[in-house]
């Protein structure tokens, strides 16, 4: 029997968010939406960290503001945990800061929560099959995270190519438009945002490898 494509497959999503009115609404959104189905639905980092140990999503919809351990704190003990699990955050227009250490963390990108249901269905889609999405704002922040970054080693600097997609990006161009003024492909565009996201994430992968040393016995 021939696997399901991602395209075909159900996308199993887990909900962490402390509003029970806001979580159970996006639960029932997945629940009758062909082609996704709510894992679980949880309020807090530790209650969906046990729900994680029993099933893994393809993807989670990550409150910010959690009570106890934060959004942004819980990504980041997440993504150690379960690299393979995309996680977008569920923010309100005012939280770019704490969205870029989110991002910082691991997470994938992030929706505003008053965002129209097909957009949000269409963001989970985006994010399960390798997407990378990345507001002006965001991109902007990028951009003065490396140039001022005294802590990023020169070898994960942004090449030339990848602080032309940044700056498309701050002047609010699609990845349609980015890919014609710099003579690419639209892939290549999701391809050069890839590697920026690796490069974000670099301190902190460095980071585990410090401690895993620290516990080395000697």
């Amino acid at each position: 029997m021939t696997a399901a494509s991602p395209e075909e497959r159900v996308i199993h999503v887990t909900i962490i968010e402390d509003d029970d009115e806001i979580r159970n609404g996006l639960c029932w959104l997945l629940n009758h939406s062909e082609g996704f189905e709510c894992v679980a639905a949880c309020r807090t980092c530790t209650d969906v960290l046990k729900s994680i140990e029993e099933n893994v999503p393809d993807v989670i919809l990550m409150d910010i503001g959690l009570p106890g351990k934060s959004g942004i704190d819980c990504v980041q003990i997440i993504k150690e945990c379960y690299p393979r699990v995309e996680i977008l955050m569920v923010t309100v227009y005012s939280d770019e800061d704490k969205v870029f250490q989110s991002i910082r963390n691991g997470a994938v990108g992030y929706i505003v929560k008053n965002i129209s249901s097909e957009r949000l269905l269409d963001a989970i889609r985006q994010a399960y099959r390798g997407g990378v999405p990345m507001s002006p704002e965001i991109a902007r922040k990028v951009i003065g995270y490396f140039r001022g970054g005294s802590d990023i080693d020169l070898q994960a600097s942004l090449s030339q190519r990848e602080t032309e997609v940044l700056q498309c990006l701050v002047d609010g161009q699609s990845y349609k438009s980015i890919a014609e003024k710099l003579f690419i492909s639209v892939h290549t565009v999701r391809f050069h945002l890839h590697n920026i996201y690796e490069k974000l994430h670099v301190r902190s992968r460095a980071e585990l490898v410090a401690k895993a040393v620290q516990k080395r016995p000697v």
